[in-house]
C-alpha cells in the first residue's frame, strides 16, 4: 500500500516536472539555511565554551577578604590571609577537594639577552596548578613536584611572553632572568584562546615554583588559593569545606560569606548557557522560518494540484477509494517534494561548508592563526538529524491542508466538475 502511494506520488510529480522542480527550490534553500545555521550555532557554542574551559574546567579561585561576623567575641573586619598552614588544613579536612594550591604573583620584569618584558605577571604556583588551570605545554613540560620541593629556578612561559622574548626561536633550555635571578625555561605554552582570567591572561604570564618565588619576594601570604573539587557537581559543597577549613584555623565564622570571595564555573555557567543556547535557538528559529516560507510555496502548489485533479479525485472515490487514501496520496506527494528538496539541500550544505571552511571569530582578537578560536562549518550527523526533523514537521503541516481539502471533496460533485 505504502509503495503504491509513493509510486503514484512520483508519477503525479513527473506530470509537471518543471513546476515540481521550481517548487522544490524553496525547500532546497530552506533546508540549506537551516542546516548551515544550526552548524554555525553549534560551532559558536564550541568556541565559546572552549574559551571558558581554557580557564580550567573545575578550578575555583579564592580571594582573601575581611570577616563580617563576630564569633566568640572577636571583632568584625579581621583581614583574612592565606598561608601554608591554611593549605594544609584544607588538604586535611576538605574531602571534596581534589587539588589545592597557593598562588603568589608579582611583576619583577623578565629579560632574555637584550629583550625585556617589564609588565608580565610572574606567578608562583604548585605542580597541581597546571592540571587545575589547563596549562598545557606545547613544548617541554610543566612544573613538577620535584621542582617545588627542591626550590628549582625553572620557568614555564605563556605564548605571548615566549614570542616577545624569543621571536619564534626555541625557548626550552634557555636561561632567562626574572627580577635579576636566572631561571631555566622548562616549557612553553601555545597561544591560548581564553575568555576568563585573573591577574593577567595566561598568554602574558610566566609560572615558577611557589618555593622559588620565595627567592624573589616575600611569599608568606599568598595572593589567592586555587582548588578543584572532586567533581563539578560538588563545587558548592567543596567551597563550604574550604571556607570552614580556613575559618577553623584563623578563628572566624565558617558561615561568614564575606571572609573569602570564591569564583568558580558556577559563577559564569548560566552566562555561557544563556549566550550559546539562546543563539542556537534563535538561528534554528530563523532557519525554520525560511524553510516554512518554502513550505507555504509547496502548500500553494499542492492546492492548485487539487483543483486541477478534482475529476480524478471523484473518479477514485467512485471506484472505491476512501477519504484516507486520497489524504495519504496528497500528503505523500507533498512529503516527496520536501524530502527530495531536503536531500539536495543537505548536499548543498556540505558543499557550501567545504567551500567556506573557517569563519573568523576570536582568532583575530587573540592574534591566533591556528583556527581553534574560529567558526568551523562542520555538518555533523546531529545537525542533519535536526534539519530532517524540522523538514518533516514543516512537510506534514504544509501537506495536511491540501490533503484534507482533497479528501473532503464530494465524489458526485467532483465527477460533475469541469
Amino acid at each position: 500500500m505504502l509503495i503504491e502511494i509513493i509510486r503514484e506520488a512520483w508519477i503525479a510529480l513527473r506530470r509537471n516536472y518543471t513546476r515540481s522542480l521550481l517548487t522544490m527550490l524553496g525547500i532546497v534553500w530552506g533546508i540549506t539555511t537551516v542546516t548551515l545555521l544550526i552548524a554555525y550555532g553549534s560551532s559558536f557554542r564550541d568556541v565559546l565554551v572552549g574559551g571558558f574551559d581554557a580557564f580550567g574546567k573545575g578550578a575555583v579561585i579564592c580571594w582573601p577578604q575581611q570577616t563580617s561576623e563576630q564569633p566568640g567575641g572577636q571583632r568584625a573586619g579581621k583581614k583574612v590571609v592565606f598561608e601554608q598552614a591554611d593549605l594544609d588544613m584544607v588538604k586535611e579536612t576538605a574531602p571534596l577537594v581534589k587539588h589545592a594550591c597557593l598562588e603568589t604573583v608579582r611583576r619583577p620584569g623578565i629579560a632574555y639577552g637584550d629583550r625585556m618584558v617589564g609588565t608580565a605577571a610572574v606567578r608562583g604556583v604548585c605542580a597541581a596548578y597546571g592540571e587545575m588551570r589547563n596549562e598545557v605545554p606545547s613544548e617541554g613540560r610543566w612544573i613538577n613536584d620535584s621542582d617545588e620541593l627542591e626550590r628549582r629556578r625553572v620557568a614555564f612561559l605563556g605564548g605571548r611572553i615566549r614570542e616577545q622574548l624569543f621571536s619564534g626561536r626555541p625557548a626550552v633550555g634557555e636561561i632567562i632572568q626574572i627580577g635579576g635571578v636566572r631561571f631555566t625555561v622548562i616549557g612553553v605554552m601555545a597561544r591560548k584562546i581564553q575568555l576568563s582570567n585573573y591577574f593577567s591572561s595566561d598568554d602574558e604570564s610566566t609560572w615558577i615554583p611557589y618555593t622559588a618565588a620565595g627567592d624573589l619576594w616575600n611569599t608568606k601570604d599568598a595572593a589567592v588559593m586555587i582548588f578543584e573539587p572532586v567533581a563539578p557537581q560538588f563545587e558548592k559543597r567543596a567551597m563550604a569545606q574550604v571556607l570552614a577549613a580556613v575559618a577553623t584555623r584563623q578563628g572566624f565564622s565558617p558561615t561568614d560569606p564575606k571572609a573569602i570571595q570564591m569564583f568558580g564555573r558556577d559563577e559564569f555557567r548560566p552566562v555561557i548557557d544563556a549566550l550559546t543556547i539562546g543563539l542556537q535557538v534563535l538561528l534554528a528559529f530563523v532557519g525554520t522560518l525560511t524553510l516554512g516560507i518554502g513550505g507555504v510555496g509547496v502548500m500553494n502548489i499542492m492546492l492548485v494540484s487539487v483543483d486541477e485533479r478534482i475529476r480524478e479525485i471523484g473518479l477514485r472515490r467512485a471506484l472505491g477509494a476512501r477519504k484516507r487514501h486520497i489524504k495519504f496520496q496528497f500528503l505523500a506527494e507533498t512529503l516527496l517534494i520536501m524530502l527530495l528538496g531536503g536531500a539536495i539541500g543537505v548536499l548543498l550544505s556540505y558543499a557550501i561548508a567545504a567551500a567556506v571552511g573557517t569563519l573568523p571569530l576570536m582568532g583575530p582578537l587573540f592574534e591566533d592563526e591556528s583556527g581553534k578560536g574560529d567558526i568551523h562549518l562542520r555538518i555533523s550527523l546531529t545537525t542533519v538529524t535536526l534539519s530532517t526533523i524540522v523538514l518533516l514537521i514543516v512537510g506534514v503541516i504544509t501537506g495536511l491542508v491540501p490533503a484534507l481539502r482533497a479528501s473532503k471533496l464530494d465524489p458526485v460533485e467532483a465527477l460533475r466538475y469541469e
